[in-house]
């Protein structure tokens, strides 16, 4: 019998287009709920007066039944509008709105003693029965109390009944006011997608302990064997004071065990534009790379930024664009973009519109090799301070297009730092890579070009002892999200079943986030006083392998049962590890004690600059060979690796021996 009865409610609520689909029905409307209501209370006065008369005939008679009952509901009308209990969504009903009902009925119960006191000093009489009054207060209260208790579970019940949900029965992990707010707003979220079945902390408890109605284990080392204990097939991360090894201890013994994980945010996070069980999304390979926050100081970016004209070059790329976010917080007068490429450069004007309504900027469409477009651009506007990102950083395409190379990042910085000495900038910030040390490639050799050149300059009219723009270099590694990083691929990569292509076992790199790179180079712009180098410490290295078993275990795959992975072989120009410094390089330390920096050797700045007119040249004649042999004698560090232009480097063996 049971059954068919759940048959029969499954077919009359599944079909979208029945009108019993309880799916649809968002909420009472608040005038039915006060309807309701004072139904409710009409129905207690009724119980009462059959009570009263089944147990007595001592009623008093100054007014009859239907006046007393009419008086009862206007006090109970009254006191429902005032405390508002009809207005909460009933399937949400809480302890505050239980506490609004008692708070209503015992105003009604006293305001009717209150008339019973009058009426019995006036006319020596009472209206009502004080046993009358309190059992009516406790039916009126049980039928309202009920009547939400009902719907609630009313609502429950059809919203599984109305669909198959296949729920995943998942732990918290912790045992905070964080980790039962997500528990109780999982637990009434719609659709559902957990069953919360308990709580797993790290502090002791009483065995017998329950949060939510909810068992709360204590978690050793292997998180899974309470989990499993719990029947969880996931584990939900609601805390945030894990450090990055922590949490990586606990995400490998759960992937290995077969849990899934998944990461929730802080309450104080939650938004309204989705649902809070889509904001609990499986746990990202960046919040496992995420090293501690550093602090930087923020007066002496307020003094440089603010009320000053900034301009970004490569602004709508993912390093440039991330900086323009964070120069716009500091209010300067003007903020000027640059890019050369145009869809990327029209979506970073829409947010920055949307963003910073009040902000004075300029978008300009310009490649850094045009000179003469860049000085109208120093022509019209007086910049303080620049922050050049623009750059061909892929090394294979590089590799292939060595003359491109030349003339975005070496010429294009050489245009730069030339106009901004020339047009007097307070500030030059270059973004380099950990590619320009020791470099094996195109790309790293370019970078490493551009560093000595504007190096040169600012020791070369220091010099001279003329007043001179202060030209700073920021150096650091891989970025997470960044436009061509290994992160995304792998993650596009997934999401088509594979394979995962790496291009040697042995590969290692070091990763940083995109904001903690663009707080490094603001920091960098801040506190340099010309020359430098600035070195961030980036933690410990990654094996490429390591990374993408990790990132296809979180997606909830088996590596090489589910989703293969293929080793390619090393791309030309790429190393199977990345230098912050070279050998001839000492560090200093800073006031951070993530911030080094690096003193490498200066060469002198006509030498180098004559170089550097020659590599031009050579790129302008796109003969590629003849700009990679000028790269390797203005760099001799620059040992091709993988390449076609290693036959470069054994000519220059050859010769040296000779």
């Amino acid at each position: 019998m049971g059954k068919k009865l759940h048959r029969t409610l499954r077919s009359l609520t599944a079909d979208p287009d029945n009108s019993l689909n309880l799916r649809n029905i968002k909420y009472l409307p608040r005038w039915v709920v006060f309807l309701i209501d004072i139904g409710l209370v009409a129905i207690s006065s009724l119980c009462t007066a059959f009570i009263l008369l089944d147990l007595t005939s001592n009623v008093y008679g100054l007014i009859d039944m239907a006046d007393k009952g009419v008086i009862i509901l206007l006090i109970n009308i009254f006191f429902f509008y005032v405390f508002k209990t009809y207005a909460g969504i009933i399937r949400y009903s809480s302890n505050i709105d239980a506490l609004k009902l008692l708070l209503a009925t015992l105003s009604s119960f006293f305001t009717l003693l209150l008339i019973n006191l009058i009426t019995s000093l006036v006319v020596n009489q009472k209206v009502f029965l004080f046993g009358a009054l309190l059992i009516n207060l406790w039916i009126s209260f049980s039928l309202l109390f009920l009547f939400r208790l009902a719907v609630k579970q009313i609502y429950e019940y059809f919203k599984f009944v109305q669909k198959d949900e296949k729920l995943i029965n998942a732990v918290i992990l912790g045992a905070d006011e964080n980790a039962i707010s997500i528990a109780g707003a999982l637990d009434i979220e719609h659709p559902r997608r957990f069953k919360i079945v308990g709580f797993l902390s790290n502090e002791k408890h009483n065995k017998s302990i329950r949060l939510l109605d909810k068992p709360v284990l204590k978690y050793g080392k292997n998180v899974h064997e309470e989990a499993k204990s719990l029947k969880a097939d996931a584990v939900v991360f609601s805390e945030n004071k894990f450090s990055a090894e922590e949490k990586f201890k606990i995400v490998e013994n759960c992937l290995e065990n077969g849990l899934s994980v998944y990461n929730a945010p802080l309450v104080s996070t939650w938004g309204e534009d989705k649902p809070i069980a889509q904001k609990v999304q499986s746990l990202q390979i960046e919040d496992l790379l995420d090293r501690e926050p550093i602090n930087l100081d923020v007066q002496n970016k307020i003094d440089q930024l603010t009320g000053k004209t900034i301009l970004v070059t490569g602004g709508a790329g993912s390093i440039g664009s991330e900086i323009v976010r964070q120069v716009a917080e500091y209010n300067p007068k003007r903020l000027i973009i640059l890019d050369q490429a145009e869809t990327p450069l029209h979506n970073i004007q829409l947010e920055i519109e949307a963003k910073f309504p009040d902000l004075d900027y300029k978008c300009i469409i310009c490649d850094v090799g045009n000179y003469k477009r860049l000085e109208l651009m120093f022509i019209n506007n007086k910049i303080d301070v620049i922050y050049h990102a623009a750059a061909y950083k892929h090394v294979p395409l590089m590799e292939q297009n060595p003359h491109e190379a030349v003339f975005v990042n070496i010429s294009g910085t050489k245009n730069l730092a030339d106009l901004a000495l020339k047009y007097k900038a307070g500030h030059f910030v270059m973004v380099s890579t950990d590619k320009a040390v020791n470099p094996s490639n195109v790309m790293g050799a370019s970078k490493r070009a551009a560093e000595m050149y504007v190096q040169s300059l600012y020791h070369s009219q220091l010099r001279e002892g003329t007043e001179t723009t202060k030209f700073i270099t920021t150096r650091f590694g891989n970025v997470l999200g960044s436009n061509g990083s290994v992160v995304p691929l792998f993650k596009k990569q997934i999401e088509k079943g594979g394979p995962l292509t790496i291009t040697h076992p042995g590969i290692i790199r070091y990763f940083m986030t995109i904001p903690e790179a663009c707080q490094l180079v603001l920091e960098a712009g801040a506190m340099g006083k010309g020359g430098e180098i600035f070195v961030f410490d980036m933690g410990e290295p990654v094996k490429i392998m390591d990374l993408a078993i990790k990132m296809i275990k979180l997606a909830g795959y088996e590596p090489d049962k589910h989703i293969k992975i293929r080793i390619t072989g090393l791309r030309p120009g790429e190393k199977l590890y990345e230098e912050l410094l070279n050998d001839e390089c000492k560090t200093l330390p800073t006031h951070h004690k993530k911030i080094m920096i690096g003193q490498d050797v200066v060469r002198d700045f006509e030498l180098i600059s004559s170089k550097i007119d020659d590599i031009i040249k050579s790129a302008n004649k796109l003969k590629s060979e003849k700009v990679v042999a000028r790269l390797k004698e203005l760099i001799p560090e620059f040992i091709s690796n993988n390449s076609s232009f290693q036959k470069l480097d054994k000519v220059e063996i050859n010769s040296g021996a000779k």
